[in-house]
């Protein structure tokens, strides 16, 4: 005979089976890379933004005018990347940097291509250096993440320039270590490719004001960026992708408005974002949309976007 015996008043029950708890839990959605864009042109800006947004695993947590405001937003938010212009009005890209990356990794991402800036915004801590035209959307979303992971990124210019100052700098070569430079496999050396965790650079601390004063070492960094004259011609590397460095779209003849709307064209705007972005109408966009097409000599959007970033075949010639 079972016990019949009632359980004593307040005793505690078994819980009842869960019919599902033999089926595994969801994960929990995967935290989204944060993003602080800084450029002091509304224009690329939102382009940016929208380019990053859209991205399921990225998420733009602040824009920025100046280095002061990019400082502000990034001590606010702690972004895991901040997109940092050179040439900024008040606090400068390369003013702001070295206090920048004592938050998160910064990228800068600039029309400035002097080989001077490219070699100080390294030596301040930049981790990478892409310049305007010289990549595609895909390109700068994987520098995105891979900046993140402590990987380095650089388009054509920045690498051209890089690599002319260690041909510049180099020293008589110090001695080999024992066993290098003799006929070995080279799986002996166990070389890996594997990124390194962000580390920031030992950085001085801001003053309390955020006045942002120059590093106390001295740098070879002119005052006034306008006056910066580059010394190492458009390289003609590769970067990622084996896609070459970007066309000379001065050929195009653009009007500055009509460039504008090019820029956001490309950055993947539809024509009722551009018209919110310009402060213009739908009409005029698609006014201007027609005479871009007519001047690149395309017929769609895509096709006016590969020759404007320098993705279609004939991007690099000029006209015959």
């Amino acid at each position: 005979m079972p016990d019949q015996t009632p359980h004593p008043t307040g005793a505690p029950q078994p819980p009842p089976h869960h019919p599902f708890a033999d089926l595994p839990h969801p994960a929990p959605p995967a935290r989204r890379l944060r993003v602080v864009v800084a450029d002091d042109n509304p224009v690329v800006r939102a382009g940016l933004t929208a380019l990053l947004s859209g991205r399921a695993d990225i998420e733009v947590v602040a824009e920025a005018a100046d280095g002061r405001q990019a400082y502000e937003a990034a001590h606010q938010h702690r972004p895991d990347v901040v997109l940092l212009d050179v040439r900024m009005p008040g606090v400068d890209g390369i003013s702001a940097l070295p206090y920048l990356v004592q938050i998160a990794p910064v990228v800068m991402l600039t029309y400035s291509r002097e080989s001077e800036i490219v070699q100080e915004a390294l030596r301040r801590g930049a981790g990478g250096y892409l310049v305007h035209g010289e990549f595609t959307a895909d390109q700068l979303v994987d520098a995105v993440r891979d900046i993140k992971e402590g990987r380095a990124h650089f388009t054509p210019t920045a690498a051209g320039a890089l690599l002319a100052q260690l041909r510049q700098d180099r020293a008589p070569a110090p001695p080999l270590p024992d066993g290098l430079g003799q006929s070995s496999s080279a799986t002996a050396y166990g070389i890996s490719a594997s990124a390194q965790p962000y580390s920031p650079p030992q950085q001085p601390s801001p003053p309390a004001s955020f006045g942002i004063q120059q590093p106390s070492r001295p740098v070879a960094y002119p005052e006034n960026l306008s006056q910066m004259q580059p010394h190492v011609g458009q390289s003609s590397s590769e970067w990622t992708s084996g896609r070459p460095a970007a066309p000379d779209r001065s050929r195009f003849q653009l009007s500055t408005r009509e460039a504008e709307i090019m820029d956001l064209i490309a950055s993947g705007m539809n024509n009722q974002q551009i018209a919110a972005t310009c402060f213009i109408s739908e009409k005029t966009v698609k006014n201007h949309i027609n005479r871009i097409f007519a001047k690149l000599h395309s017929t769609s959007r895509s096709e006016a976007a590969a020759k404007w970033i320098g993705t279609a075949p004939d991007a690099h010639r000029g006209r015959g």
